[in-house]
């Protein structure tokens, strides 16, 4: 058996900061106080209702809850806070979202009422479709995000917190290209003293908590924890982060299907994806700048899974195209549709076509709350720097330099899962079997 690592227990309160308190996150805080209260039930959490295979086949195959294995935060003890350019509390905001019932959200409304967003760091020019008065000044984006540490500090004091994580549940911002004032902490806090337009909003509160050294996550293919310098100063401060774009609805079934015909030898001819999306990330990416940022997110998953330089027969030609549409009468409930070409044996010609009808922020809450519980566990666990085992939960998942990602959430899961393990001293498993049949 592996040497059990040294996880501390989790004491006390979790503070949960989530910026942007729009559709997501308050689905995510009112469905957490919705299964705390009996009314419903956690669904989607690996975190909550999961379950991890102990040990071997025979004998009796043990699988608990993965809470029971590892010292998950109890949800009990979980408070919520955040940020957001509108003032509306969280029943108000739940409710303007429509994402769920009212009813439900009417009987949380005490407890909902009380949770209400702090001034957000904004800049219209890198959100171009959003506009808010509930927004913080400050002469350079160094003392913006030092307003946001200070906030940190308040939160945590007045909610009597132990430990609090970060996760970025903000819309999507303009596209833009990593460069020399991202390379190291110092160049960065330079830029950041100096108002470089390379330097969005996103990234002041991502470098808020790591230099705080506090988890966190990005929920949106930003430019953000995956910079040199914020990865260099997470392992500065012994914060995890993990980064970035939640894996929700049309990359997700893009990752379960391609490892499965990739690994029945199957080609591709194209794969051509539209989505449809009436809610405030769908109005905020009808902008080309932004929509460019969410593009390049979705698009490398097949490259990398598909492996078509290794595979030139099967993949070398396959046309990709991706194209999400604002459409308002839909509001949060999403509708993706791909049409895949497939080749078969002596290259005959099949078709796949999938309609996904997702509920956005319903697939992103369980999201929200495993990264965050996760990475707390992380923190405990002393795990710094980049947590390439919660790329389970990521469009486009961070991995160290001169490594590609991996995409096929088999994969993902399969390391998410030995993590777990070996946070606790299990013996990892590699389904390899061959001891049950060898003398």
């Amino acid at each position: 058996m592996a040497k059990k690592p040294s996880v501390k227990k989790a004491t006390g309160k979790l503070g949960i900061l989530l910026p942007g308190m729009g559709a997501v996150a308050t689905t995510v805080i009112a469905g957490v106080h919705a299964v705390n209260a009996g009314k419903s039930q956690p669904i989607g959490s690996l975190t909550q209702m999961g379950r991890l295979r102990i040990g071997k086949r025979t004998g009796g195959t043990k699988k608990p809850l993965i809470k029971e294995v590892v010292p998950i935060q109890d949800l009990k003890k979980v408070v919520f806070g955040g940020w957001d350019l509108f003032d509306d509390n969280v029943y108000e905001a739940a409710s303007h979202a429509q994402v769920l019932d009212q009813n439900l959200l009417d009987s949380l409304k005490r407890p909902l009422s009380k949770i209400k967003p702090m001034k957000a760091v904004f800049d219209k020019n890198y959100v171009k479709r959003l506009d808010g008065k509930h927004v913080k000044r400050g002469k350079t984006k160094m003392a913006l995000a030092k307003q946001i540490m200070k906030d940190i500090e308040n939160f945590k004091k007045d909610n009597k917190c132990n430990r609090v994580v970060m996760v970025w549940c903000g819309s999507t911002e303009i596209y833009i290209e990593e460069s020399a004032v991202h390379q190291t902490v110092a160049s960065l806090e330079k830029g950041m003293k100096e108002n470089h337009k390379d330097i969005a909003p996103s990234m002041l509160y991502a470098y808020a908590a790591i230099k705080m050294g506090i988890p966190y996550a990005n929920g949106a293919p930003n430019l953000s924890c995956d910079v040199p310098a914020l990865v260099e100063l997470a392992r500065e401060t012994g914060a995890p982060i993990a980064g970035k774009d939640f894996k929700t609805g049309q990359t997700l079934m893009k990752t379960i299907l391609a490892p499965g015909l990739k690994a029945r030898a199957l080609g591709i001819e194209g794969w051509f994806s539209t989505n449809i999306l009436g809610n405030r990330d769908g109005a905020v990416l009808d902008d080309p700048d932004n929509f460019k940022t969410k593009e390049v997110s979705k698009m490398g998953v097949l490259d990398q899974i598909l492996e078509p330089e290794l595979y030139p027969e099967l993949y070398k030609d396959l046309y990709h195209k991706v194209r999400i549409n604002y459409y308002p009468p839909r509001g949060d409930a999403k509708e993706g549709w791909d049409n895949i070409d497939i080749r078969g044996w002596l290259n005959y010609p099949m078709q796949i076509k999938v309609d996904f009808l997702c509920r956005d922020s319903i697939l992103a809450a369980p999201i929200v709350l495993d990264l965050a519980l996760f990475l707390d566990l992380a923190k405990r666990a002393d795990m710094s720097g980049i947590q390439e085992w919660l790329s389970f939960y990521l469009k486009s998942p961070q991995a160290g330099k001169g490594l590609q990602p991996e995409h096929d959430i088999f994969k993902q899961l399969a390391k998410l899962e030995n993590t777990l393990r070996h946070m606790v001293g299990e013996d990892l498993i590699n389904h390899l079997g061959l001891d049950y049949y060898e003398n």
